[in-house]
């Protein structure tokens, strides 16, 4: 026989599933009508829609407990009998809790047993798959279109860039004759922003390699030995990709000098990076591996022997030549009218590739508030260049200074020979 109101609830409960309420009225009236299994149905689904609710979890509890424990008594409860009831037919073997000291004993009951009576009602919203391995590398791959063609002027750099990796490639019987192996390192190093990372990816295009870059941040970690791994599992996704371009940008942050260092970590890392540029365990053919630092007076003198980063590049802010064409490159999909890159280039003497950036973003920015402020579109003349000029100082300055201490008072074993002639050149030392 059916029971009215518990006809009217479900039906109510479908009107309205996402009341709480409704279904909490409606799972005490079947526990205490002895319908059990459904009510455990419902108090799941609650539980589920609910989870952080102290009543639905009670009453998934009561349901789970079966009648004995649905139904309060009306009288103060009698002392507890010697030999306790036995479980309901129809409820689940679930010993009874012992009474909390200075509380209310509150039934405890099996999981795994309650896991085994709701699996088929509510399926779990997150499913573990720990110990699946998964194919997605913890680093990104590129295959960079940029080339050297890209990069203006710098004829110095690609010359040496051509020395090193170019002229080898491109020419293998050559390469097979005088014994000159397809790996190897290159430090590039100069003042920030003038374009170590675009040349190392330009690099990558002209190889026709893939492009992998990793920092600090990629491979620090805090836990003893994760760093190493992470080092380590880098070293391996660009010898699976070979032919690649393993960048490592700031260099003097993951190989900074031993001796200026306490901590375990960084000559944890410095280790690590030794063992894989000699290729202790692995084969580094067609690996290549440049790096950027703005500070190679800090980078260990370990890793500057011959066969790691023994080829040492200057990157210094580009010339007239470079400077006309990161102008060009910077406006090249901005609305521009009669710009003259050239004069723009003698006039930006000492910026680097990030400073003439900015120089166009201010210029862009005035254009547009003055459109605005107009109420008309306007072309970014070279006025608003100009303009822009007058407010941006180079920012390489800082470094050069900086340089001119260590060429001039650090040891110097002729490694920073063109950066001594650079500032001889431009009357800084």
């Amino acid at each position: 026989m059916t029971d009215p109101l518990l006809d009217s609830l479900r039906r109510a409960v479908e009107s309205a599933p996402d009341d709480v309420a409704l279904r909490l009225h409606l799972g005490r009236l079947l526990i205490e009508a002895g319908q059990e299994r459904e009510a455990v149905e419902v108090a799941a689904a609650l539980v589920a829609l609910a989870p952080d609710d102290a009543e639905a979890r009670a009453l998934l509890l009561r349901a789970l407990s079966g009648p004995a424990a649905a139904t309060p008594a009306a009288t103060p409860a009698a002392p507890p009998a010697a030999t306790p009831a036995a479980p309901p037919e129809r409820g689940p073997s679930i010993p009874p809790a012992p009474a909390v000291p200075g509380g209310i004993g509150a039934p405890v009951f099996d999981w795994s047993a309650a896991e085994e009576q709701v699996e088929d009602v509510v399926q779990p919203a997150f499913v573990d798959e720990a110990g699946q391995e998964t194919t997605e590398p913890f680093l990104d791959v590129e295959r960079p279109r940029v080339t050297l063609k890209d990069v203006g002027g710098m004829s110095a750099v690609k010359e040496r860039l051509n020395a090193s990796f170019l002229a080898p490639l491109q020419n293998p019987e050559l390469r097979k004759l005088y014994g000159k192996s397809l790996r190897g390192g290159l430090l590039l190093y100069g003042p920030p922003g003038c374009g170590k990372t675009f040349l190392a990816r330009a690099l990558a295009g002209e190889l026709g390699a893939s492009f992998l870059s990793i920092g600090l941040t990629d491979v620090l970690d805090m836990y003893i030995g994760n760093s190493e791994r992470n080092l380590h599992e880098a070293f391996q996704l660009a010898r699976r990709t070979a032919p690649c371009v393993l960048f490592i940008d700031e260099i003097d942050a993951l190989g900074q000098r031993r001796s200026q260092t306490r901590s375990a970590s960084v000559r944890g890392i410095v280790n690590q990076l030794l063992a894989e540029l000699d290729g202790v365990t692995e084969s580094n053919e067609n690996l290549f591996v440049p790096a950027a630092t703005n500070q190679p007076w800090d980078v260990d003198p370990a890793l500057r022997r011959p066969g790691r980063f023994d080829r040492t590049v200057l990157v210094l802010p580009p010339d007239t030549e470079a400077r006309a064409s990161i102008f060009r490159s910077h406006l090249a999909e901005r609305p521009v009218e009669a710009i003259d890159a050239a004069k723009l280039a003698r006039a930006s003497d000492g910026l680097s590739g990030a400073d003439i950036a900015y120089v166009c973003e201010l210029a862009s920015e005035r254009a547009l508030l003055d459109s605005v402020r107009s109420g008309t579109a306007r072309y970014i003349r070279m006025e608003d260049l100009e303009a822009a000029l007058g407010e941006v100082r180079p920012s390489t300055g800082p470094w050069l200074d900086s340089a001119r201490n260590v060429v001039q008072f650090g040891d110097d074993d002729g490694t920073y020979a063109e950066l001594r002639a650079y500032l001889k050149k431009n009357k800084r030392l």
